[in-house]
């Protein structure tokens, strides 16, 4: 039995960005420092041993570009949702004057079923959304994680329904999506992988992704970065 790491399909069909990123372009080419912020929850946090996606992505940009001092801030929270997110917008997000906000979001109203309103939530995101519209910054929503704690039988419906706002909302602001839950979700259905295998095996919630889909979803969302960014970046 071999013990190779399964191999990493980033599917860039389905987290392919629909817009340039023409302000963290814009960093990359006339300045040495560029920041990029992630705001969220755990996902973005981090939980566990598991190194989250803001740490591998700052390590997979600088090496792609050299020469340039990127940070990716972590500003995530464990068990936050949007409504939380936005009031942490002004300290976190516009006073870091960052090129690319990266706001993963979603999860914990699906998750936390019963604590936070949907309507609430679409609300959050769109005055988010709204808030940072007129900064010099480019903006990705990040969608849910497909793990065993979102996809339970009654909560599916719910996740579903969140992602398609989430998706919508990205749509009438203009920003792009990176979507996790469909690109996770490919990996089951199409590509065969147990879900079991896509989750932090130490969780109990079965909430948190695994070693090896954290770092594959990073390299999906690092393609689509280095995707909608211009050769000359």
């Amino acid at each position: 039995m071999s013990d190779a790491p399964r191999p990493c399909d980033t599917h860039p069909d389905i987290v392919g960005f629909k817009y340039p990123l023409p302000h963290l372009a814009q960093s990359l080419k006339s300045q040495r420092k560029v920041k990029i912020v992630a705001i969220g929850s755990s996902s973005t946090a981090g939980e566990g041993n598991i190194v989250p996606f803001p740490c591998r992505l700052e390590l997979a940009l600088r090496g792609q570009f050299h020469g340039r001092m990127i940070d990716v801030l972590n500003r995530g929270i464990g068990g936050q949702e949007a409504l939380d997110e936005l009031s942490r917008f002004g300290p976190d997000v516009i006073g870091e004057a960052p090129a690319l906000v990266i706001w993963q979001v979603g999860t914990n109203a699906v998750f936390r079923l019963g604590q936070y309103s949907f309507d609430d939530v679409a609300a959050s995101i769109a005055a988010g959304l709204d808030r940072i519209a007129g900064f010099a910054m480019d903006v990705v929503l990040m969608d849910l994680q497909y793990t065993t704690a979102v996809v339970k039988p009654e909560k599916i419906k719910l996740a579903e329904q969140t992602v398609a706002m989430i998706a919508a909302a990205a749509q009438k602001a203009g920003v792009n999506v990176f979507r996790r839950f469909a690109l996770m979700r490919r990996w089951c259905v199409d590509g065969g992988i147990p879900i079991a295998e896509l989750i932090d095996p130490t969780d109990p919630s079965q909430l948190h992704m695994s070693e090896w889909a954290t770092n594959c979803v990073t390299q999906a969302l690092y393609g689509a970065i280095k995707g909608a960014l211009p050769a000359t970046a």
